[in-house]
């Protein structure tokens, strides 16, 4: 009979496994989601002795003479024999169940499978599909693991590889058998056990159990020399005599503490992860930020450059008008033009006006020149910084990460993605275009037809500033030549000056403010473009954080509920 408290200890950790197998379905991990059912579906199961170890090492022969049936209830045979894992449990009566091609369970009437069952696997060094696979999936479910060496080499690598899985991977409590000991002498026995006993001890093992046992000792009656009575008070002291019950609990809550520890390296990873690229969205957003507000003060400074080869131009043009329209000049003007070919008044006005337009266009031209340069090397370097950040961002979460897999595979598909789409980006003109910012009386350069992604940029610029500093100073020269036009007497001198004036200003104003915008407009509307390519990881981003924060606080309730359950269950061994 088990102890009610035992009873209600196990319906609790039923809960507990409930709880991580529900986890491991949110986190979408198949593999591991069967796993933890399998351990809730074997919670009710007897204490599991799994015996693993190479093909003919004797694992058959120990579990016959470990039962004392006086017959075999695994098949022994030169050739290997256990071609499924056989699942030896008590029953009233002698059956055999085959649960699939792979596993059959074996009832049989042995007083010690009341406490304890027995699962005899196929050889680990198997070339058998399927075999070695299933083996593994009964481990987490094990209790105690027998592993079984041939007394006279227990040195193969298939054996000490799938030791490794097992002490790496799931921490199982380990003994070790060396079978068939009357195959070799005393002297050879004592040294593989050593050699056993060493490596095992170097993998993180501490005091190793090993049993050097002879089925065939055993099954010809000389039972002091066959091994099997320390193995069988080893059982006896440490496993049965009612600890299996508890100990069953222990081991499937260690289990569960196992796998959900392995869920909090995975979430812990994943945190990282998404912090990694937190920052590289910052980062990407910062660079940006710093890129516009270079081209921003670029801009600046072109506009700058700008107004002064105006004011330069324009100033000039003014102390011209000033000294031509000055009361001696206008006189001497006047009388001229009666007795000789010499140019009037406002012809001469006329010619001022040309000149005026003259000198702006080649001033202007040559400071756009100059300065355009400079600015689309700015920009063009805002797409050129983001397509090397891209390109160089690295990735913390691995395709074949344990638990994480499909997360890291959708993260490492969207970021491909990224960069293709950005890739894509930058080589079309159109992605640099702005047809909002020319004014339908400037034509695009035919040039655009020609050019490709981020080389665009410079003709783009080009036709923005030369566009609306051109149509600027287009209208302040048609409203001077206007104003020009009306001079008729010396009494409209001041008009003329102060409406040239006031024009120039106009002009100048309107230089300073319609460059700079139009040209800020297209700058900030091109890193807006640049950073729209990041949605689809924006979108990402977002779903992990709020996927993040449920299952961290569900793995830490989890943990919680683990936690007290192995304290209450080691309190309860130490009471025993």
């Amino acid at each position: 009979m088990i102890n009610p408290s035992t009873v209600a200890l196990r319906a609790r950790i039923d809960e507990a496994v409930k709880d991580l197998h529900e986890l491991t379905i949110r986190i979408n991990h198949n593999d591991l989601a069967k796993t933890v059912s399998d351990l809730r579906n074997r919670i009710n199961d007897p204490f599991m002795f799994v015996i693993v170890g190479e093909v003919k090492a004797g694992k058959s022969s120990f579990i016959n003479a470990l039962l004392q049936t006086d017959r075999e209830i695994t098949k022994v045979a030169p050739q290997p024999m256990t071609d499924t894992i056989q699942q030896i449990v008590y029953g009233e009566k002698e059956e055999v169940i085959v649960i699939n091609p792979y596993l059959k369970k074996i009832l049989i009437p042995v007083e010690i499978l009341k406490e304890i069952a027995i699962v005899d696997t196929p050889g680990t060094n198997t070339i058998v599909e399927h075999h070695q696979e299933i083996t593994e999936s009964f481990i987490p479910a094990s209790d105690l693991i027998v592993f079984v060496f041939e007394a006279k080499n227990p040195y193969r690598q298939s054996a000490w590889d799938f030791f490794k899985f097992i002490h790496e991977e799931w921490r199982k409590k380990i003994i070790f058998v060396l079978q068939q000991k009357d195959l070799m002498s005393a002297e050879d026995l004592e040294v593989n056990t050593k050699g056993v006993h060493d490596y095992a001890e170097k993998q993180g093992i501490n005091n190793p159990v090993i049993f050097a046992t002879s089925a065939k000792l055993e099954k010809d009656g000389n039972k002091t020399e066959s091994g099997f009575i320390p193995v069988r008070h080893y059982i006896l002291e440490n496993i049965t005599g009612g600890k299996a019950p508890v100990l069953k609990l222990g081991n499937s809550v260690s289990t569960c503490l196992r796998i959900n520890d392995s869920i909090r390296e995975g979430l812990d990873l994943r945190q990282r992860q998404w912090e990694a690229d937190m920052e590289f969205r910052k980062d990407i957003k910062n660079t940006l930020d710093n890129q516009e507000l270079k081209s921003y003060k670029q801009v600046d400074q072109l506009v700058e450059n700008i107004l002064a080869g105006y004011d330069r131009t324009t100033q000039a043009k003014e102390r011209e008008l000033r000294d031509g329209l000055s009361f001696f000049s206008l006189v001497r003007r006047s009388i001229s033009s009666i007795f000789t070919k010499k140019t009037s008044a406002k012809e001469w006005l006329e010619t001022l006006a040309k000149e005026l337009e003259q000198s702006l266009n080649t001033t202007l031209r040559e400071k756009l020149h100059d300065g355009i340069n400079d600015l689309a090397d700015n920009v063009q370097q805002m797409a050129k910084l983001i397509d090397l950040k891209i390109h160089t961002s690295k990735s913390l979460l691995q395709n074949d990460h344990e638990i994480f897999s499909a997360i890291a595979e959708r993260r490492h598909n969207i970021f491909r993605e990224l960069q293709e789409k950005f890739e894509d980006f930058i080589k079309k003109s159109e992605s640099f275009t702005d047809q909002s910012l020319f004014p339908d009386k400037t034509p695009l350069p035919s040039s655009f037809a020609t050019g490709s992604g981020i080389a665009v940029i410079g003709l783009i610029l080009a036709a923005i500033t030369q566009g609306a500093v051109f149509d600027i100073t287009g209208g302040v020269l048609t409203t001077v030549g206007i104003l020009f036009a009306g001079f008729a007497t010396s009494g409209k001198r001041r008009k003329i000056i102060e409406g040239f004036q006031d024009e120039i200003v106009k002009g100048r104003e309107k230089i300073e403010i319609d460059v700079s915008a139009q040209l800020k407009v297209y700058i900030k509307r091109l890193k807006e473009r640049i950073d729209s390519n990041f949605d689809p990881f924006d979108l990402m981003l977002d779903k992990e954080k709020e996927q993040l924060a449920v299952l961290n606080q569900e793995q830490a309730v989890i943990s919680n509920q683990f936690g007290t359950l192995d304290t209450e269950i080691q309190a309860m061994l130490a009471r025993m």
